[in-house]
Order: C-alpha cells, then sequence, then structure tokens
C-alpha cells in the first residue's frame, strides 16, 4: 500500500529542513551541522546531476525559474527572498547561499565552494554508519558522468569509478546516452551498481534484428527495478530515464531505442511490485524533471517517494502530491554534487509508516575529504592536468548560467560565437549545468570545458530568415513555459547574442515572443535572411569545437560586452519565480 492520506500529517511534520547553518569557519573541520537524530529503520541517500564535478564548485541557483498555470509560485519555480520564505530559511545564512542566489559573491567569499567527490564520500560514509550497518542505500538520478573536460576526454570512466569508490547501488540516465550505446554498455560492465530505466525499449526495426534487451519479450532494453532488503523490508527501486533524449540529443547516439514517460508501463511495473512482490515501499529514482514528476504522482498510484532530478532544482522539503490511492511525495535533490539528499524512512509490513527527510548542502570546508576519494580524483587527473589547468583569461565579471533566460557565461558564449564566426546572430542552447566563476577568477581550460564539454561540441555558420529565427525562440519557449509538464523537456530558453526580444511566458503557443530586433536596432524582418552561429546542433556539424571558439574569444582581449542580455517579460511582474535581473 502506498502513503494513505491520514498519514499525511505525520509526514508533512517529519518532513522538515534542518535549520540554517551558523557561519562557516574557513577550513572548519567540525561536522556537527550535520548531525541528524536517528529516524526511522530505512535510510536512502540520494544525489543527482552531479554533471561529473569531481571536485567542490561554486554554484550561483537562478534568479529566474517561473511557473506558469498551476504551477506558478509553486516550488519548484521559486527564487530569492520568495524561496526563503516558503521553506523557513534565513537570509545571511549558510542555507541561503546554497539554495539560492541572494548576494552570491558575498556569500560565496564567506562560505565557500560546495560538493566535490572527496567531501561528498565522507559525508555519505557518515550518513551510512549513523544509519547503522546494512540499513542504507545510496543513489543517483542521473547526468552523472557529463560535463567536465576529463569525462569528456575519458567518455565518463572517471565518474564510474568516482561512483564505485562511493559506493552508488542503483542510477539512471540522460546525459550518459550521449556517449552512445557501445561506450554506455562498456561503462556500466565497469560499474559495480544497478543501471535501472523502465521507460527505454527496442525500435520495432532493432526488436526485429534481436538488438541487445534486458528483456527481449516486451523490448526493454534496461533492468527496470530492483528489489533491496534493509532491515527485513523490501523496497523496490524504479529507475525512470530522461524521457525524450532522442529529441533533446542526436538521435545517432540512440538509434535503436525508444524513451518516453510511459506512465502505463511504470503504473504496471509498480502493481507487480505491490501486489505480486509485496515490497513495504516503492521509490521511483526518476530523471524526468521536477514539474513532470508533480503530474506523474498524480497519475500513477502506488509510489510512496519519487526520488527526482534533471531539472537541477534543489527543493529543501518535499512536495506531497493526492492520487487516486493515497500521497506521493516528490522530492528534487539540486545539482553539480551541491546537496545529497537523506531520506529516512519508518517502514512496517506493507507500507511506509513515517518519513523524515534532508536536503544537506555539501560545503566542502566543513567536510574532511576521503583520503581514499582525494586520492582517486588526483591519479585521474594526473595524465590531463597540464591541459585542463591552461591559463586562459581573468573572468571580468561573475560569470553564472543557470536562469530561465539568460546567464553571463552563456553571454560570453554568444559574444564568442559572433566575434568569432562572423555571424550576425549568436544562438547558444539553454543547458543548466555549467559551474560559476567569481569576477577575478583565472578561468582555465578546465572552467571553459564545464560549460562546453559535450560528445557534439561543433559550432556551426548557417543562414536563417527572421521566421525561422522566431519560430526556433517560439518552440523553446513552449518546451519550457507549456502548461502540461509532460509537453516539458527540461533545460531553459536558448540564449541569443545580436538580438533583442520580449517575451510573455503566460501567452498560448506561437504567441509568446514578440518585438524581435537586431543589436543595432532595426527590426527582425520575417522574409529577410541572417547569418548565424551557434553549436551543440542535433544535426551532424563540421566546423570547430565551441570551446575552442571560446578560448580564442576569450584570448583576443576584446573588449568585454557588459550589456544587459537583451529579454524584455512581460506579464511576470509579481511572479515569485523571478528575483532582480533576467
Amino acid at each position: 500500500m502506498t502513503i494513505r492520506r491520514r498519514d499525511f500529517l505525520t509526514l508533512a511534520g517529519a518532513a522538515t529542513l534542518s535549520g540554517s547553518l551558523p557561519r562557516l569557519a574557513r577550513g572548519a573541520d567540525n561536522v556537527g551541522v550535520y548531525d541528524l537524530d536517528r529516524f526511522g529503520n530505512a535510510r536512502i541517500l540520494h544525489m543527482t546531476d552531479a554533471h561529473a564535478q569531481l571536485r567542490p564548485v561554486y554554484f550561483r541557483e537562478p534568479s529566474v525559474n517561473l511557473g506558469v498555470g498551476s504551477m506558478r509560485g509553486n516550488p519548484p519555480h521559486l527564487v530569492g527572498r520568495a524561496f526563503l520564505e516558503r521553506f523557513g530559511i534565513r537570509p545571511d545564512s549558510a542555507d541561503a547561499y546554497a539554495f539560492t542566489c541572494i548576494e552570491f559573491e558575498k556569500a560565496a567569499t564567506r562560505f565557500g565552494k560546495l560538493g566535490g567527490f572527496a567531501h561528498l564520500k565522507t559525508l555519505v560514509d557518515r550518513m551510512r554508519s549513523e544509519a547503522g550497518q546494512g540499513r542504507a542505500l545510496l543513489l543517483d538520478g542521473g547526468d552523472l558522468w557529463q560535463g567536465s573536460g576529463l569525462a569528456n576526454a575519458l567518455q565518463g570512466t572517471d565518474m564510474v569509478d568516482a561512483a564505485n569508490l562511493l559506493g552508488i547501488e542503483a542510477m539512471t540516465g540522460h546525459w550518459e546516452f550521449t556517449y552512445g550505446e557501445k561506450v554506455l554498455r562498456a561503462n556500466l560492465e565497469r560499474f559495480k551498481g544497478e543501471f535501472l530505466a523502465q521507460n527505454v525499449f527496442l525500435t520495432e526495426e532493432a526488436a526485429f534484428n534481436d538488438a541487445k534487451a534486458f528483456d527481449p519479450a516486451s523490448g526493454r532494453v534496461f533492468k527496470p527495478s530492483v528489489i533491496k532488503e534493509i532491515g527485513g523490508h523490501r523496497i523496490a527501486v524504479i529507475g525512470q530515464a530522461f524521457p525524450y533524449v532522442p529529441i533533446a540529443h542526436p538521435k545517432r547516439f540512440t538509434p535503436d531505442w525508444k524513451f518516453g514517460i510511459r506512465d502505463d508501463e511504470l503504473q504496471k511495473l509498480v502493481d507487480v511490485h505491490r501486489n505480486t512482490d509485496k515490497v513495504d515501499a516503492v521509490i521511483l529514482l526518476s530523471h524526468n524533471g521536477m514539474d513532470v514528476d508533480l503530474k506523474l504522482a498524480s497519475r500513477v498510484t502506488g509510489i510512496d517517494v519519487i526520488l527526482g532530478g534533471h531539472t537541477h532544482d534543489a527543493v529543501p522539503q518535499p512536495i506531497s502530491v493526492k492520487n487516486a490511492d493515497g500521497i506521493t511525495l516528490v522530492t528534487n535533490a539540486g545539482s553539480n554534487g551541491k546537496f545529497l539528499a537523506v531520506l529516512d524512512l519508518e517502514l512496517a509490513k506493507g507500507k511506509v509508516a513515517s518519513v523524515r527527510y534532508r536536503l544537506l548542502p555539501v560545503f566542502s570546508e566543513l567536510l574532511k575529504p576521503d583520503p581514499a576519494m582525494l586520492a582517486l580524483i588526483e591519479k585521474t587527473r594526473e595524465p590531463h592536468a597540464a591541459a585542463l589547468n591552461e591559463k586562459i583569461a581573468a573572468a571580468d565579471r561573475l560569470l553564472y548560467r543557470r536562469g530561465n533566460f539568460s546567464g553571463s557565461m552563456d553571454q560570453l558564449i554568444c559574444d564568442a560565437l559572433l566575434g568569432e564566426l562572423n555571424a550576425e546572430i549568436a544562438l547558444s542552447p539553454g543547458f543548466r549545468w555549467g559551474t560559476t566563476a567569481l569576477a577575478g577568477q583565472q578561468l582555465t581550460m578546465e572552467d571553459v570545458l564545464a560549460q562546453t564539454a559535450v560528445t557534439y561540441p561543433q559550432t556551426y555558420v548557417q543562414t536563417m530568415t527572421g521566421g525561422q529565427i522566431r519560430d526556433v525562440l517560439e518552440d523553446v519557449c513552449d518546451n519550457l513555459f507549456n502548461t502540461d509538464p509532460y509537453y516539458q523537456q527540461g533545460g531553459d530558453m536558448v540564449r541569443v547574442g545580436g538580438l533583442a526580444y520580449t517575451c510573455t511566458p503566460d501567452e498560448a503557443v506561437g504567441k509568446r515572443i514578440s518585438d524581435l530586433k537586431l543589436d543595432d536596432g532595426h527590426a527582425l524582418e520575417a522574409g529577410k535572411s541572417y547569418k548565424v552561429a551557434g553549436w551543440a546542433s542535433v544535426n551532424e556539424q563540421s566546423g570547430p569545437p565551441i570551446w575552442d571558439v571560446v578560448t580564442r574569444h576569450l584570448r583576443s582581449v576584446k573588449p568585454p560586452n557588459r550589456s544587459p542580455p537583451g529579454v524584455t517579460l512581460r506579464g511576470v511582474e509579481d511572479n515569485p519565480g523571478i528575483s532582480g535581473r533576467v
């Protein structure tokens, strides 16, 4: 049985955020802020969207994360002070720094970097030890192998080795698929845990040709779920990979596989675990994105908790969703190794009796690095260290990416595309991964690759009409602001250079983008052709990789473009998903 409505008051009281942390002393060894009272008889640890960041990072949370329709003003679409108020976090605290963008630069110098696998391992080991022998389970929600220059060069093997040492027992995937089937399967042979994905099936042609599958009869490519015994209780963990891999990325990476949300198949699997396997809890390890998970929780019954990822939302408390059979709790655990979620369960026969949830920021200055993990990272990096440490330029301002419409790092990339490829307009994908650099920080090749390291990095220059450019913006905008979460694929708005426009997120499809103007003030004409540069196209391209274009631009010592992003928003004045500049 799933969590019942009558149990919710107990659960809601237990699933609370830890108190704000005290001021961190630089280099402090005190980890008392991670003391958790003993609760329940099973502990599940969850991390997601690490994006191959093995070392501690700065990562600025968004100042714009707009919700539309029923999601307006609801988590995860809260930023800044609205976020602090909703979750009871004190301003000027370490938690405020970890979860929001408020006074980010000031707070960064005070509290330092977050994450790092050596520090994460120390925290994971502590949480395991406190739970008791055999009573903890570590899960990863995907986007583990991609996002750094090292991982790109090693095709994810560095992250597999780190995951094995960390003790990840099950994971699902997204960017992992962009290495292609051969590399993916080789890495999974190396991985000591389980790779779970209930929603990936063979295409009809691949099935006809007897392509490799976990279950040839159903066409399921990967193992859909696993049952783990903890303290005499049985927990089913179901994997949900990113549903739109062949749409968001080049189809050539996964030609034999079809994806999708597949909530009907998921319901069948949950029912088997509940009715036949008689498990005591069902956990969905998801890479859908939080809005999708919230809708899915209302449609699929029998899931106790969804441990979510993909949209990089750090949400301190679970969101409860009613469905026909009870309540499902939906979580999302941030990105870049910044957080470790701790889900404590009190399991009874056939049910979850009570829950406590904490989303713990991984403050690198409060956690001693684990020696074995630190040694592994240094050994793996050593052959590549000289190339990664190559100095490129100093950051002329705070450089960040995350935000619905723009980020200063994306502006820099667009400037590089315009200047180095002699284009009129630049388009850059709205990826949510990519670390933050403080003003004055020396940028290295590793920093550039942390923004650009993909397996399809080639740039392009092509001719597009004004009408085609507008259609691209409308299409991406609908993906971001469609009121039906099942039509959202995650990510943010495509970034633009050389162009300004107005966006009205609450408008209907096809009517959100208006007032398109070039930098010279002239209106973008629908029938006129323009020279457009971009990168990371789903179609094969032959231009230089984006990291070469960006480094060439940085080394050129051209005057930096400090003009604000050319996006004007309408109808969002009282939306708590926006704070400060776009």
